[in-house]
């Protein structure tokens, strides 16, 4: 009985007045689903360019999008043409890349998700936005400075969208984590640090068309950083070093650590390495005068197993599909959206030009073993940014 005086009245009183968290964005998707909001989306026609790694991820997105009717993918290599007629349907036209501009002229498709490699990814963005389609694209937008501006010019004089995919900005953490810093709620960022260590070990044919790691994997923290933190550095420096003997070979680099002075005082530190033998490892932690925070890994189910020898568990996620399974789908209703003309882009030119900016930085720091200064103009700064 110690703890009758402890009892409330009963949890029907006020029932109607509780609602649920803000965070369990699971049940707030249930609660549009079920109140029509999502299905009021206007359906959007798409056509999807690559079935390689995030070809993949989007496909079946796409598929299973109640907005999105996928009328066409675009895949080079005809071995895979059976298995993706099976996952599609007979309502969606496999095309090979020879034929896409006459796919294009058709005036019923409204968009375009392109996941080639990314030396194709310039020539196919502006093909597809000349034919008057708007445009996602995986990262990066070009290979250098002058094709990503030519691409993000281009789509402003046609008028439609060019959406760069940076899906980290979508996983429900790191948006939550940014979302707090930005009101304050930490106070001044001391120490922003992230951890993107790669699994599985992918394959050398992909490496030596990825853009390297700076730009392949790097760009990822980069971006989420200053999306974090509203800031754009001013110095980096950079160590780094090829543990395995082939990726050697192929002039890149697998265990890098970056440094990332931002002007604020707060100073970044980001660790890539491109095998992880325990899984797919993704971890933020930002450190600030009145809190830290801190991102972990997820896990594909949260049993514990205790013996006599002592306690388990399943290890973390394998890979990124797994990983950013919700990010992937959160990603394209945005660009849905922005099809629609009901959200804005969440990343434009000036985001997308800043990250490669760093990355090559990053990257010179690495070959030439020196920091690197980095000075902004105000016309580089992104909204909502300084620097």
């Amino acid at each position: 009985m110690a703890t009758v005086s402890f009892k409330t009245e009963s949890p029907y009183v006020k029932r109607e007045e509780r609602e649920h968290d803000p965070s369990d964005l699971k049940y707030q998707k249930f609660l549009d689903t079920v109140s029509g909001s999502v299905s009021s989306r206007r359906p959007v026609t798409m056509a999807l360019f690559g079935v390689g790694r995030a070809g993949g991820i989007h496909l079946g997105n796409l598929k299973a999008h109640s907005s999105i009717n996928l009328r066409y993918v675009v895949e080079s290599d005809q071995n895979k043409w059976d298995q993706i007629q099976s996952v599609c349907g007979s309502s969606t036209e496999i095309v090979h890349p020879d034929q896409a501009a006459e796919m294009l002229s058709d005036p019923e498709l409204n968009a375009c998700v392109i996941c080639t490699p990314t030396f194709t990814h310039k020539d196919i963005i502006l093909l597809c936005l000349e034919a008057g389609k708007a445009v996602f694209s995986e990262k990066p937008i070009g290979e250098t400075p002058e094709d990503t501006k030519t691409c993000y010019m281009t789509a402003e004089r046609v008028g439609k969208p060019l959406f760069c995919g940076f899906q980290r900005r979508y996983d429900p953490t790191f948006a939550d984590i940014q979302t707090r810093v930005r009101r304050g709620e930490a106070g001044h960022i001391q120490i922003i640090k992230s951890i993107s260590r790669d699994s599985p070990l992918p394959s050398l044919d992909y490496l030596k068309i990825s853009g390297g790691i700076f730009h392949d994997c790097m760009v990822h923290d980069i971006d989420m950083q200053c999306w974090v933190l509203g800031e754009l550095p001013v110095q980096v420096h950079t160590i780094a070093n090829a543990q395995i003997p082939e990726i050697a070979e192929i002039g890149d680099y697998d265990n890098v650590v970056t440094t990332l002075t931002y002007p604020s005082g707060t100073l970044g530190i980001i660790n890539v390495n491109r095998f992880a033998a325990y899984g797919y490892d993704q971890r933020l932690e930002v450190f600030g005068m009145k809190a830290m925070y801190e991102a972990n890994n997820g896990k594909p189910n949260t049993a514990v197993y205790s013996t006599s020898s002592g306690s388990s568990s399943v290890p973390i996620y394998h890979s990124f599909p797994s990983r950013y399974e919700e990010s992937y789908a959160a990603e394209m209703d945005h660009f849905v959206d922005v099809v629609n003309g009901t959200r804005e882009l969440p990343i434009t030119y000036l985001h997308s030009s800043a990250v490669s900016k760093i990355a090559d930085a990053a990257e010179k720091s690495a070959r030439e073993g020196v920091s690197v200064g980095l000075v902004w103009d105000k016309a580089e700064i992104p909204a909502g940014y300084f620097c």
